[in-house]
């Protein structure tokens, strides 16, 4: 079992705790990071998540999320993660941070200070099929408009870190 970094909300280390203990409700807020990966042709790859997941099974995400480990820098678990989750590595940059909370049912939930950093591929992705069920590359127009008309599929901290990935990447052209 994994040991994740509990934090406060500057999100300064306060302790650690085992995975499941820190999605248990109550949540105890601990560190994570999202990645956002981007085609040449500006297309998002998105997966979605393996229905053996215990929060936010069969729901659309960003490419891969997940927790430094205990003596993890961010660095190292979002070049771990993504090889691990995805099976390529690429350059990331890191764009921002945000906190959320969100409960998936009365039992689990995230309270999060989450990472976000963004990359660049167009190599081939060979998912974990434990982790990600599907991913696709999907247009950018094509992604906000389906999130607008079909946001339950979706996971809360996507949605929420979304539009300021994409104000991110726009400045950047």
């Amino acid at each position: 079992m994994d040991r994740l970094i509990i934090v406060d909300k500057e999100d300064k280390e306060i302790g650690w705790g085992e995975k499941d203990e820190c999605h248990l409700i109550p949540t105890k807020l601990h560190r994570a990071f999202s990645i956002f990966i981007f085609n040449s042709k500006g297309e998002m790859l998105i997966h979605k998540r393996s229905g053996s997941k215990k929060t936010w099974p069969d729901y659309w995400t960003n490419a891969c999320c997940s927790h430094p480990r205990k003596g993890e820098s961010l660095e190292e678990a979002t070049a771990r993660r993504l090889l691990e989750e995805l099976g390529f590595t690429c350059l990331l940059e890191r764009l921002f941070s945000f906190y959320y909370k969100a409960d998936y049912d009365s039992t689990y939930g995230e309270h999060e200070i989450d990472h976000v950093f963004a990359g660049k591929y167009d190599g081939d992705v060979k998912p974990d099929r434990n982790e990600v069920e599907e991913f696709a590359f999907v247009p950018i127009d094509a992604l906000l408009e389906d999130v607008q008309r079909s946001p339950q599929k979706y996971t809360p901290w996507f949605k929420q870190a979304l539009p300021t990935v994409l104000e991110h990447i726009a400045t950047k052209r």
